[in-house]
């Protein structure tokens, strides 16, 4: 049975799953809260979309404007109305016929602040901890000191200047003892609440009476008599037992405390006299479960799983079937009550076990929907929608065998990005950017050092874990155990940077995926390359070994688990790293054409031939006809628009080097002499030149550009890591670039300049960005509108891409089409196509097809159709019912700049095969009839450059 029927259709006993036809992204924060998401319902109805796809709604981070760092799954966030507010914004959404689609955090939890509940539960009491089993950490590492803790790394400076400054303080709440660092209370572990409870005893005054002695001794045997939080044998029950008791002390302190003075004054001196004595506060210190330390050289030591490098989000075991029951518990009791239908899963390779995941997942939702979870994985459909966050390399597929309905849509949004670059001009951008920067090294070679950078600076604690763990594997091996561990390490590292795919799904019986040992052994390969390219400093078995580990090539039945249990840990660094390595590092250094620099993209592809883009989209429609259709997301480097404009210059190479050759001089004069050269760099300035012509404001309001540039700017250089970064920023470097953007943004001759090539390109990438909306809108899939696409999405990365979007103004926008739509509407939004409604009207129109013959555009089927290759033009066909998309591009090339549309005359003798018929185009109310089945392209877009004609 194929994925599309498992997980499309209606089960036998008459269920049918909720399947979204076309879905809007709405970014929740305290300032756009579910009061506001439902005052936007009735707009996006009538835009046409099925279902409101909403960012993270669990609690998280106070004053989080992501989501992303969830604090509790359990909880709906009280900042966005809690649950009363989603239910209210769900039973609009209900009267309006849309569906609620939520995005899921299963990978990681936010534990900054001491705002997670669990977290800070692990960290008073330990390994004790009722909530220990839910993060992933090393309790056991090779370095002594952090046996039995966590590394914390909350410090601003090293941990014995911050004792010394007086900067860490012992405090009392009541009966709870903390320790202070600014803003954070650090919660003790109870048993070094002996220490501070032995201090007042003996700071009572002597007159103290026997009865308030003997229950502060008491409550001091209670807290010596707690099992120790490193104890092995300790219970789920004994847990909560400890925690409990542990309540009953504190309650007791504070009672004792409210009821004598001479306890109250003795508890008050002897926080005053540890916060004056470093000596005895770092005493006290070393007795908790944690071991603070500076956030700048954590890394290398840190014991617990993260989200890529960020300390304040602490990885999950969702692998364990406790951790898995909670943290879904919330969310199936959503789907029970009907309040969602679907669910976006964020970052799902970084899970020990993705495929296990999504059948649980999948199980968990039957069961709230009243369905046995058994038969409706067995028979499908698939109870619940799902799409899962998951970055493609080129080549890859997605398991067919997931229980999900496809991906997020990265891998669509790179295929189609592509098609709006010309490759026959690679090789002169290439040129121009060798030429500019002085950069001649490739993008692979770029990916390769980022991803050595990662694991030695961002990453070095995760790779240390995964060392030690192997370490411990050749120890029971004859024919590996001379294998050290600083040789284990590196070969970790060469080969994670060698992996040509972000991960491998290997799982605990063995099973794997197809195509997962080529993955590897493709890995292990150019390990060896490169290291024999280095002057061969590792022998060549410990490649070999490492390959019979991570293939599971066990020399007995009693290995074999032990293997896997590597693997599987090894699989979840390898994502990391390529994430961090590719996104976050090479995709900064590397500029030859930022548009191709994208998440889910491969920048060394310069350009999608429309052969392989038709190839792609008709697998998507046998496959995974459900799938998420992005062009613009909350992850994305640069918004679609501003995509569409940079994505012309690779179709007027002689003028973009001559626009660069012009400014040279001008950038040069703004440069800064520091000690480590010339700041900005070159390759600094091509980035800025690049996202200036792309995200050039289309109103002309420039009054906030050098603000929006330079922030992305200091983001990019501190991403890029070679002048500056997260970790080390360079204030001087820093600011020579932000005196750069300001000092050319301010120079009246720059900007007239830009204006004037923006002004000569800015339709092209209109037409670009038309054409781009136009098939994510038809292709199959499920088509994503990111909040505010349906006009001109000319963002930076985040936070810029977040700004607050104007629904009044898109509101009468919408309400202007539906008065007066029609051919003349549309050719005068031609003329004004700067205000963004042109976009709009295609979104709305699309829409309004879509719903129009849903099961054309559900099911139909995919067909390439070659129209030239200035179009992308295709064919959906289902049950007699025919849509012919035709999507214009490289129209700069095409018009020769003689006029700003493509449309007419601009086609020549071009033409287009068509089916006979009749045919309305849905985004101009046109009909085109159709005798001969080549039919001229004229004819087609004689007074719009874009068409879904559907044949009547």
């Amino acid at each position: 049975m194929s994925a599309a029927t498992v997980k499309d259709g209606t089960a036998p006993d008459g269920f049918t799953p909720h399947l979204p036809a076309a879905t809007y992204r709405l970014q929740l924060h305290r300032d756009f809260d579910f009061a506001a998401a439902r005052r936007t319902l009735p707009y996006l109805k009538r835009l046409g979309v099925t279902d409101v796809y909403l960012s993270p709604i669990w609690t998280s981070t106070p004053g989080s404007t992501h989501g992303y760092d969830v604090t509790d799954h359990a909880q709906i966030n009280p900042e966005l109305g809690g649950l009363p507010g989603l239910r209210r914004l769900s039973a609009r959404a209900r009267e309006l016929g849309l569906g609620l689609i939520v995005d899921f955090v299963p990978n990681h939890m936010g534990i900054q602040g001491g705002h997670n509940p669990y977290w800070e539960d692990v960290l008073r009491h330990g390994q004790a901890s009722r909530y220990a089993h839910f993060f992933d950490i090393s309790w056991q590492p090779l370095k002594r000191a952090l046996e039995g803790r966590v590394l914390l790394p909350v410090l601003g400076d090293q941990y014995g200047r911050v004792l010394e400054r007086g900067e860490l303080q012992l405090e009392r709440q009541g009966g709870v003892f903390n320790l202070r660092y600014w803003e954070r209370a650090l919660p003790m572990s109870p048993r070094s609440v002996a220490h501070v409870l032995a201090w007042v005893q003996e700071a009572l005054p002597s007159g103290t009476d026997t009865a308030t002695r003997a229950e502060l001794a008491s409550i001091r045997r209670s807290v010596d008599n707690l099992p120790r939080s490193t104890s092995s044998d300790l219970t789920d029950t004994d847990r909560v037992i400890r925690a409990q008791e542990v309540e009953v002390m504190t309650r007791r302190v504070q009672a004792l405390a409210e009821a004598s003075g001479a306890v109250r004054a003795a508890l008050e001196a002897t926080v005053r006299a540890v916060n004056a004595d470093p000596a005895r506060l770092d005493a006290l210190v070393s007795e908790q479960n944690y071991r603070l330390a500076f956030w700048k050289v954590a890394a290398e030591e840190i014991n617990y799983r993260r989200f890529f490098d960020i300390n304040d989000l602490a990885a999950l075991r969702m692998e364990d079937p406790r951790v898995f029951a909670w943290a879904h518990a919330t969310l199936f009791e959503l789907l029970r009550e009907g309040l969602v239908q679907g669910v976006r899963l964020d970052h799902t390779d970084g899970l020990f076990d993705p495929a296990g995941y999504f059948q649980s997942l999948q199980a968990g939702a039957a069961n709230a929907l009243g369905l046995d979870p058994v038969a409706a994985l067995r028979d499908g459909p698939l109870p619940l929608y799902v799409v899962a966050e998951k970055i493609l390399e080129p080549g890859e597929v997605l398991p067919d065998a997931w229980a999900i309905h496809g991906t997020t849509g990265y891998d669509f949004l790179a295929q189609l990005n592509g098609v709006f670059v010309d490759g026959a001009n690679e090789e002169e951008i290439s040129a121009v950017y060798r030429r500019f920067t002085g950069d001649r090294s490739s993008y692979g070679e770029h990916l390769y050092r980022g991803k050595h950078l990662i694991q030695r600076v961002s990453l070095p604690g995760e790779v240390n874990v995964l060392a030690e763990h192997l370490e411990r594997l050749a120890e029971a091996d004859l024919h590996a155990r001379d294998f050290t561990l600083s040789t284990l390490r590196a070969a970790i590292r060469e080969v994670i940077a060698s992996f040509p795919v972000y991960r491998t799904y290997i799982r605990a019986d063995g099973a794997r995926e197809p195509g997962d040992d080529a993955k590897i052994a493709h890995a292990i390969r150019d390990a060896k390359t490169q290291n024999r390219r280095a002057g061969a400093p590792l022998d060549p078995s410990v490649f070999d070994y490492l390959h019979a580990v991570l293939t599971l090539k066990a020399p007995d039945a009693g290995t074999q688990e032990a293997y896997a249990d590597f693997t599987l840990k090894f699989q979840q660094l390898t994502g990391p790293v390529t994430a961090k390595g590719a996104e976050d590092t090479a995709f900064y250094r590397y500029a030859r054409l930022l548009s191709l620099n994208e998440v889910g993209g491969d920048p060394a592809l310069f350009g999608t031939p429309l052969r392989t883009f038709h190839a792609a989209a008709a697998a998507r429609a046998a496959h995974w006809p459900q799938a998420m259709l992005a062009g613009s997301t909350h992850d994305t480097k640069r918004g679609e628009d501003t995509r569409a404009r940079i994505s012309v210059l690779s179709e007027i190479p002689q003028t973009w080097a001559a626009y660069l050759s012009r400014w040279s001089p001008l950038i040069r004069s703004l440069e800064t002499e520091l000690d480590l050269g010339r700041a900005p760099t070159t390759a600094d300035a091509f980035v800025l030149l690049q996202n200036a012509l792309g995200a050039y404001p289309l109103d002309g309001r420039t009054d906030d550009f050098a603000d929006r540039l330079s922030a992305y700017m200091l983001k990019a250089a501190r991403e890029a890591k070679l002048r500056t970064s997260w970790a080390a920023p360079d204030s001087d470097y820093e600011a020579a670039l932000d005196a750069l953007v300001r000092g050319l943004i301010g120079h009246d001759a720059f900007m007239d300049s830009l204006r004037e090539l923006h002004g000569r390109i800015s339709p092209y990438g209109a037409q670009n960005g038309l054409s781009a909306a136009l098939v994510r809108l038809s292709a199959p899939g499920v088509p994503d509108t990111y909040q505010g696409s349906e006009g001109w999405n000319q963002s930076l990365v985040d936070p810029d891409n977040r700004r607050p979007v104007d629904y009044g103004a898109l509101n009468r926008t919408l309400g202007r089409l539906e008065r007066g739509a029609g051919p003349a509407l549309a050719g005068r939004l031609l003329d004004t196509f700067g205000d963004g409604s042109v976009k709009v009207l295609v979104t709305w129109a699309a829409l309004k097809a879509r719903a129009d013959h849903p099961e054309l555009f559900r099911h139909g089927s995919y067909h390439g159709v070659d129209a030239g290759r200035h179009v992308v033009a295709f064919r959906r066909e289902h049950a007699g019912q025919l849509a012919v998309t035709v999507a214009p591009r490289l129209t700069l090339t095409l018009t020769r700049e003689q006029r700003p549309w493509a449309t007419a005359e601009a086609w020549g003798n071009r033409q287009i095969t068509l089916p006979a018929g009749t045919y309305t185009n849905a985004l101009t109310g046109e009909t085109l009839r159709v005798r001969a089945a080549r039919t001229p392209l004229a004819k087609v877009l004689e007074n719009f450059p874009l068409a879904l004609l559907i044949r009547q």
